[in-house]
């Protein structure tokens, strides 16, 4: 038996009532229709995509950034599931339902 791997992701509500629309279409599950489009990815003939040289440098900077603050002090942090998920939702906007 193949191993499975939960994942959670998040997508936009129109890509969720096509999931819906397909799934019961085609009589599979909605992650079998999500793993089959991770397999068509993989075996199109698409070149791949190229390293971006200035990301790592940003990411580089950003690390030694980090490093230079030094430990955390004070309290240690203490946030709800919610807290963390409006955090996400600023940063990446929030889900239309």
């Amino acid at each position: 038996m193949v191993q499975m791997v939960r994942k959670q992701i998040y997508i936009q509500r129109q890509h969720e009532i096509i999931l819906k629309r397909l799934s019961e279409a085609r009589g599979v599950s909605e992650a079998e229709l999500i793993r089959q489009a991770i397999d068509n990815q993989v075996s199109s003939k698409m070149s791949p995509v190229a390293p971006d040289p200035g990301a790592w440098t940003e990411a580089h900077e950003f690390m030694l950034a980090l490093q230079a603050r030094g430990p955390l002090t004070g309290e240690p942090r203490r946030l709800l599931r919610e807290e963390l998920y409006e955090e996400r939702e600023g940063r990446y906007g929030s889900r239309s339902d």
